[in-house]
């Protein structure tokens, strides 16, 4: 059997993302056919499911006189407070039902550190706690990622621009993205991958 080198990375198509979600991003669902379609051209499929404790420190809730979507310092650098969301056992964790699961190859749960936030499906954000998803790409050959999911500014952006500072060919498909764009960060998030060498295609 012929060896594959290309896989599919979907990013946290989860309830919580999609419209009516705690942290709904504007079209989240729409792109869940076309992701189902290219998990029947593209030979392996992981999945990534943002899985966060409820004392979460991303959390605006967990700090006092903060509001959601502010910034403070945490030892890594920035961090955006967000609205509570995808708290692991909930249904706003759970994938949106009509993304197909069953093709998945691996599920990768990120963000299950109280203590840091894990935009990347690669990197917590303090840029060097590893997920092991590179070691599991790199072990079975594979050289080509293309990225679909939520949100196309924050842990799609992270995480292409992680595969391709590791190595990997790496395109996304902005088609298959939808985005927060919260203060300029979907022009940023896309300066960012051209400058890393991420190919974007519609």
């Amino acid at each position: 059997m012929a060896q594959t080198t290309e896989a599919l990375i979907v990013i946290d198509v989860q309830n919580d993302f999609c419209p009516g979600g705690a942290l709904a991003v504007a079209g989240g669902d729409e792109i869940i056919p076309r992701i189902n379609r290219l998990m029947q051209e593209i030979p392996v499929t992981i999945l990534t499911q943002d899985w966060h404790p409820e004392e979460h420190l991303s959390f605006a809730a967990m700090h006092e006189g903060r509001a959601p979507f502010d910034t403070i310092e945490m030892p890594y650098g920035p961090q955006t407070l967000w609205p509570s969301h995808c708290v692991w056992g909930t249904p706003g964790a759970a994938f949106h039902p009509a993304l197909a699961i069953d093709p998945a190859d691996l599920i990768l749960r990120k963000g299950f550190r109280a203590e840091i936030d894990s935009y990347s499906a690669f990197f917590e954000n303090d840029h060097a706690t590893a997920t092991g998803l590179a070691g599991y790409l790199r072990e079975r050959g594979i050289t080509d990622l293309t990225f679909t999911g939520l949100a196309l500014d924050y842990c799609v952006a992270w995480s292409a621009i992680d595969a391709a500072r590791l190595g990997f060919r790496v395109r996304v498909l902005e088609g298959a993205c939808r985005a927060i764009d919260l203060g300029g960060s979907l022009a940023a998030a896309r300066a960012a991958m051209r400058d890393a060498g991420v190919e974007l295609e519609a």
